[in-house]
């Protein structure tokens, strides 16, 4: 069977193939799916909601039209693929291919040529300086901060975000970054039982959940945990 990840990036050469255009790519997100937030709540900071067309992906009852599009996706990617579909998948309308569905790769590439920033003019969500703590901050929520972490590592990764959180309203500073992003659903996923003793961590989800780019109410349904089976792999 073969590898289901794929790698690409944007990039500038025309004749490099995937290059930044408006409406031209389109993002298959997985319902229930942690990753597949962080990916939306981003659209949403960035303003690329009518740049970006969305597909959720949900129970194959519910949305088969979109779990056809997403296997045709792979199938075009790749000859004769049968593997298992996974989403967040970045796809390019143009040729019908995938570009990328490996989450980092996908958000940086919101954050940088999609939205219209590079080296010399880099967004607020990953300002340079900022680049290297942000991707550690998410390495460490990746392995401690969810359901399945262990409770002493979960802990003190816990203990370690809240006193970020003593002295500054963002997680890494004064403003908002993807550092923030990925602290926010991480805690979402965690629940509110997992959050008693972190009153200050649950004024933060509160804070930034009152954003109109973070997801609440009604909209968070998408996105709960559940044990459904889906057909879609979140990665």
């Amino acid at each position: 069977m073969p590898s289901s990840r794929i790698h690409s990036r944007i990039g500038v050469g025309l004749a490099g193939g995937f290059y930044p255009a408006p409406h031209r790519y389109e993002l298959f997100l997985s319902a229930r799916c942690p990753r597949s937030l962080r990916i939306s709540i981003t659209l949403g900071l960035l303003g690329l909601q009518d740049s970006v067309a969305t597909t959720l992906v949900g129970h194959p009852a519910e949305t088969p039209e979109a779990l056809a599009s997403l296997r045709s996706a792979y199938e075009a990617t790749m000859h004769h693929y049968d593997g298992p579909l996974t989403a967040p998948a970045l796809c390019d309308r143009w040729s019908g291919r995938i570009v990328s569905n490996h989450t980092p790769d996908i958000l940086r590439d919101l954050a940088g040529l999609l939205s219209g920033h590079d080296e010399a003019c880099p967004s607020a969500l990953r300002p340079t300086e900022l680049a290297a703590d942000i991707d550690a901050l998410c390495d460490l929520l990746d392995q401690d901060v969810t359901p399945f972490a262990g409770p002493s590592e979960r802990s003190a990764a816990l203990d370690l975000v809240d006193q970020y959180l003593t002295l500054r309203p963002h997680v890494l500073g004064e403003g908002l970054t993807a550092a923030d992003v990925d602290l926010w659903v991480a805690l979402v996923h965690l629940g509110p039982a997992a959050l008693a003793t972190y009153p200050r961590l649950r004024g933060y989800v509160r804070r930034l959940g009152e954003h109109p780019a973070f997801p609440g109410g009604d909209d968070m349904v998408l996105f709960s945990v559940c044990a459904d089976p889906l057909d879609v792999n979140c990665a």
